[in-house]
């Protein structure tokens, strides 16, 4: 199948890769010409494990290509992903300005008929949006078929999920578009979910609103252990065994962050209200979310007291492990809010440190540091943001002995307290303190 896939963001990037693995021939349009530059020189702007080789796999193989040329791309391919971005706006409602552009130039550009498939996560009813778009750019030259097809990429495990989805969502009223999604997903042997548009585009807000209202709720329940003393691993481990609840997004932390679940809850929130509903249910969990981040930052507080000159080695910037994104970060509230406390804050992150320059260089009293001990050499306290697997295995006896006090503040809950207990340490996490 031929395809062209417009965005070479991450999910452009991802979707393109996987797509070219299954055998199609698969032309990445982006109108920024230096990524194009970079991607077809064989470098990966974006940290993902295994893209790189997918990626470089199939342009050996002839089947994924890299352009700018955007109305060639267009006229050579019968069926078109759009996969720009649809940042929030300052209200919250989805901006889709890039997904209208990109179907006028579709429509201006065809010559033939086109399935046009949104891959970029958008409100739902765009699809109808979309199809009158297309129709009134080209003057009812050819036919448009329109497809919803939501990602559900988890960033760090994106090409597994691809290529190993528990389920594929297919929107679509045509017939002969859900013929061609059906063999293009065929080969994947998942389950096929074919919807109409708009029940596609929902399922994808539904979901991830509802995986972010599990974080918050288990970190609601944090918040009532760390006042009772009882411990939300024990909890929340308790729930997840009812097969009704699951242990999946059940876990107590800092709160969720990335590209997806703030700005989708903040979406849903507003397609809601556009439609008269006050989806309060959901403002609730921004609140949540927004609170776990400043309650860790005033434990840190109430137990140092002034950070004015105490140094602060925080390891972990990425929102997650295994991707090196900080779009809604913890890392973006704390450290500014720990430096402007007057402590000295030294950072470390695995993959994370070149974006992290761009977001904290200009800060005063932020050190980036080579490895977790650079980070933690003579430190007043060490704060874990990020879940990463190699700080969970580091050498702690080591790290004891190069910290000036053995005080570790752990925002994911990556280790059992009497086992840091016995090596020395005093171990602040969350939901499991009676402070």
């Amino acid at each position: 199948m031929k395809i062209a896939i417009i965005g070479t963001g991450y999910v452009g990037l991802v979707t393109g890769a996987c797509l070219a693995e299954l055998g199609n021939r698969v032309t990445c349009v982006d109108n920024n010409s230096e990524k194009i530059q970079t991607l077809n020189s064989g470098t990966i702007p974006i940290f993902e494990p295994d893209l790189e080789e997918i990626v470089k796999r199939n342009v050996n193989a002839k089947r994924l290509f890299f352009s700018i040329d955007l109305p060639a791309s267009i006229r050579e391919n019968d069926v078109i992903f759009i996969a720009v971005g649809t940042p929030s706006k300052e209200n919250g409602e989805a901006d889709l300005s890039f997904v209208e552009g990109v179907a006028r130039k579709i429509a201006q550009h065809s010559q033939n008929p086109k399935i046009v498939v949104e891959k970029s996560t958008v409100p739902v009813e765009t699809g109808r949006r979309l199809q009158a778009l297309l129709t009134s750019h080209n003057g009812n030259k050819t036919r448009f078929e329109v497809v919803s097809n939501p990602e559900f990429l988890r960033e760090g495990s994106a090409i597994h999920d691809f290529l190993h989805p528990e389920r594929v969502v297919i929107g679509t009223n045509s017939e002969s578009a859900r013929a061609k999604m059906q063999e293009l997903y065929g080969p994947l042997n998942s389950p096929i979910i074919f919807t109409d548009i708009n029940s596609a585009e929902l399922i994808k807000h539904a979901s991830n609103s509802f995986l972010a209202l599990k974080i918050s709720y288990a970190n609601a329940i944090a918040n009532i252990c760390e006042l009772t003393g009882a411990d939300v691993e024990e909890v929340t481990y308790g729930m997840g065994l009812d097969s009704r609840i699951g242990k999946q997004f059940l876990r107590a932390g800092i709160g969720f962050g990335g590209s997806c679940f703030p700005k989708d809850v903040d979406a849903f929130i507003r397609i809601a209200k556009q439609k008269g509903y006050s989806f309060g249910l959901l403002e609730e969990v921004q609140r949540i979310n927004a609170f776990q981040r400043k309650h860790f930052f005033e434990k840190i507080k109430k137990r140092l007291g002034s950070l004015k000159g105490k140094s602060l080695a925080v390891l972990g910037l990425a929102f997650k492990p295994n991707t090196d994104d900080l779009r809604h970060a913890p890392s973006l509230d704390l450290v500014p809010w720990l430096q402007k406390e007057g402590a000295l804050v030294r950072v470390f992150d695995p993959v994370a440190m070149n974006p992290a320059r761009l977001k904290f260089d200009s800060l005063p009293n932020v050190q980036f540091c080579a490895d977790e001990f650079e980070a933690m050499n003579l430190a007043d306290a060490v704060l874990i943001l990020t879940e990463w697997q190699q700080f969970k295995e580091l050498d702690w006896e080591k790290a004891n002995a190069v910290l000036k006090k053995a005080l570790i503040f752990d925002g994911r809950n990556l280790f059992v307290p009497n086992r840091m207990k016995q090596l020395g340490f005093e171990y602040i996490s969350v939901g499991r303190d009676a402070l």
